[in-house]
């Protein structure tokens, strides 16, 4: 029988966490347009992801892992509500690290993040910033797990959550929980292909 343990997130779980969330956004639609050349994909997004949890989430206690006893399967990113965008302090503290890790790439970064900012809604609401399960584990209900720990919290304080869908195959997986799609973000192309697409998601507490 599979064991699966939902716990919150200390400093000393986010290296395992984020390489969990690299591996799981490796071959993600907008991942792949922010970092098209494949090696450095795979360098850059556990650090992209131990930062944002690091210096953003963690604070808050919004970082969530499931685990099956020795390994982490799954972890998820979220944000209380009033408290989705970044303070001044903590976007300068990961500044230096986004930079290693984009490169290049940065003003893709950038564009990703202004474009999201610009789009997300007013409205109170719990964040759900970033999810994602270990390939070796997906499809065996831990993301499940975290996403019910999560939207317990949101309607246990009878607030809304919202998320932006990266992948369109993962937009029937979050109706399931009572997310429903109330825009689509596009992403700028170029020459050769349109941009790739995110769907902004609210579900309403229950």
């Amino acid at each position: 029988m599979v064991t699966r343990t939902v716990r919150t997130a200390g400093k000393a779980d986010i290296k395992e966490l984020a390489h969990v969330l690299g591996r799981a956004f490796f071959d993600d639609p907008v991942m792949t347009w922010v970092l098209p050349d494949p090696g450095e994909r795979a360098r850059a997004l556990s650090r992209v992801f131990a930062t944002m949890a690091r210096h953003h989430h963690l604070p808050s206690d919004g970082v969530e892992f499931a685990d099956d006893g020795p390994h982490i399967a799954a972890a998820a990113l979220w944000s209380p509500p009033q408290q989705w965008r970044s303070s001044r302090m903590a976007e300068l503290r990961m500044l230096p690290a986004f930079l290693r890790a984009f490169g290049s790439q940065y003003r893709r970064g950038q564009q990703l993040d202004v474009m999201m900012k610009r789009n997300h809604p007013e409205e109170p609401h719990w964040y759900l910033a970033v999810i994602g399960s270990d390939p070796t584990y997906r499809g065996e209900g831990y993301g499940k797990a975290l996403m019910e720990s999560g939207l317990a919290r949101a309607d246990a304080e009878w607030a809304p959550a919202y998320l932006e869908s990266s992948n369109p195959d993962n937009v029937p997986y979050y109706e399931r929980f009572g997310f429903e799609v109330i825009g689509e973000l596009e992403l700028p192309g170029d020459s050769e292909a349109a941009g790739p697409t995110m769907w902004a998601m609210w579900r309403q507490p229950r």
